[in-house]
């Protein structure tokens, strides 16, 4: 992969050709005189001409200088709430019950805590520990988004809780908030919070979220995954000044059964992208990590943007198992496989607005598409598992930064990572359920933001459209009459779908390289493969 990037990189950028998409970054002569909201108008993400780069440097300087470390939470889900005039308490059920419609919140459950109108209400009726109110406004979070109002009050009464609400919202500090205000000092029993996640990424991310929360306390966050295991995390001694772990499956269940660590005084519990962890392979894994726990007072809380229906208390904030109103979800029929390519092709020639995701549906096939792309004069990559975890990390950071247009990825990019200002997701290969689809197109139209989702589609595809269709619906997207018109898939053809993909034809147009793939292909298949549980990192 590196090889052919090298190859594309002397590339020119055709400024005259995406001289409209340039202006936007331009500063205009009226805000000239205003640095601050000209920088907060165009996120660094998206600062692809440096324009910019001045302010910035000069505002990361200050940062430094105060000692805030730097981080992808601040302001993450600032603009996807409605500012609240009112902070006082509610004076009747009538008036909760108005609040919750207003923002689309839905609950399911008894005796059920009132939700919040803002994070000083929040901090004053739960007494919260003054530096997370303090943070809060370090951070830039000025309102509370709807799953924050309403899960942080539940889950701060130690109830048991599941949490839908579309990506992008605000989940991860819904939890984090509730964790602080319990494990809001250090004490010297080891793990009282634990956070698992599906991905390393992912870890990552909640982790530096819980850094800049606890900025300025003795409160210790560990991360503790495959990569990126501490000699604090690995010394028993050193482990019992942590008060919170956040880590992911398979390493905790490893060092579980190594004795390397002791869950009996872990109080709370999140699973973060549940419906993922509650699949065969990593559900067996959770299973050992509950068993673990042993505290009679632990607290347990799922969330994800997709869950099946159980019994604890219930947050729904709108359409159950939808997507975001903030993207604009579209349904490109292309006739055969080879109707993609030109598409992408097509888009790239008449101009379009970076970051763009491009998700297909297995590895070979990434590397397929990123073999056609990279010499299309444009800056693109491929990430999938089978890459290091040291070039993920730098692909990662080139993506948010602005230095790649276009990341070409698996499933393994489509959970919870916040990707800042991306404009546009590409479903490549029809995803293989609803809930991926609305996991893949959740990293555009984040924090209250515009985005765009086009999704191919094929011949081999149509039977199971309808499944995407119905989530485009409950979105409130406007859907052709016909569409709702069709067949649903049976059960049986969802899971089939769901177990293995479409075959599909090769991407590639290198007869040389579909020859050696087909060749390595039927080399695998002759040799019999031994069931494995799901890595941390799994697609």
């Amino acid at each position: 992969m590196d090889f052919f990037k090298l190859l594309g990189a002397g590339a020119k950028f055709d400024k005259a050709r995406f001289k409209e998409d340039i202006s936007v970054f331009k500063p205009s002569k009226r805000a000239a005189h205003h640095t601050v909201d000209v920088v907060d108008s165009v996120p660094k993400e998206l600062d692809f001409f440096g324009d910019h780069g001045r302010q910035q440097q000069q505002q990361q300087q200050k940062k430094k200088t105060a000692g805030v470390p730097t981080s992808q939470l601040s302001g993450s889900a600032s603009q996807y709430i409605h500012t609240e005039d009112d902070h006082s308490p509610f004076q009747s059920e009538s008036e909760v019950a108005e609040f919750l419609k207003k923002h689309r919140i839905k609950v399911t459950g008894s005796d059920v805590p009132h939700p919040v109108k803002s994070f000083d209400m929040l901090c004053k009726e739960h007494e919260f520990p003054a530096f997370v109110q303090r943070n809060l406004q370090k951070f830039g979070f000025r309102q509370p988004t709807p799953i924050q109002m309403q899960a942080v009050p539940i889950a701060v009464h130690r109830r048991d809780l599941i949490a839908n609400a579309p990506t992008g919202s605000g989940k991860t500090l819904a939890f984090l908030l509730s964790i602080l205000h319990d494990i809001n000092t250090p004490e010297k029993e080891g793990f009282r919070a634990v956070v698992v996640s599906p991905t390393r990424e992912l870890a990552t991310q909640i982790y530096e979220h819980m850094r800049n929360l606890t900025f300025g306390q003795k409160v210790k966050t560990c991360l503790m995954t495959k990569k990126a295991a501490t000699l604090q995390a690995e010394d028993p001694m050193m482990r019992q000044r942590y008060d919170i772990l956040v880590t992911t499956p398979l390493r905790l269940v490893h060092s579980i059964q190594k004795g390397e660590i002791n869950l009996k005084h872990v109080r709370r519990l999140v699973l973060d992208e549940a419906d993922t962890l509650m699949e065969k392979g990593f559900l067996e894994q959770v299973d050992e990590i509950l068993a673990a726990c042993t505290s009679p007072n632990l607290q347990i809380s799922l969330f994800s943007a997709t869950m099946p229906s159980s019994d604890p208390v219930r947050v729904i904030i709108g359409a159950m198992n939808s997507a975001t109103d903030t993207i604009d979800q579209q349904l490109v029929y292309v006739g055969q496989e080879e109707g993609k390519l030109v598409e992408v092709r097509n888009m790239i020639a008449s101009g379009f607005k970076p970051p763009c995701l491009i998700f297909v549906q297995s590895i070979d096939r990434a590397q397929e598409l990123f073999r056609e792309l990279v010499f299309e004069g444009i800056n693109v990559d491929v990430i999938h598992s089978d890459r290091t975890q040291t070039q993920r990390n730098r692909i990662i950071q080139k993506f948010r930064s602005g230095a790649l247009w276009v990341l070409i990825c698996t499933e393994l990019m489509a959970r919870g990572i916040d990707f800042k200002g991306v404009n546009m997701v590409i479903n490549y290969d029809f995803p293989q359920s609803a809930q991926s689809y609305i996991h893949r197109i959740g990293r555009t139209g984040r924090a209250g933001r515009a985005g765009k989702a086009i999704t191919y589609i094929t011949k081999e595809d149509a039977p199971y459209l309808r499944v995407i269709v119905n989530v485009m619906r409950q979105s409130g997207c406007d859907v052709p009459e016909w569409m709702l018109e069709m067949k649903n898939p049976t059960n049986n053809d969802r899971k089939k779908l769901k177990k293995k993909p479409v075959e599909r034809k090769d991407i590639s147009t290198k007869p040389n390289y579909a020859k050696k793939r087909h060749q390595k292909k039927a080399d695998g298949q002759s040799k019999a493969k031994k069931p494995r549980a799901k890595s941390d990192d799994s697609e």
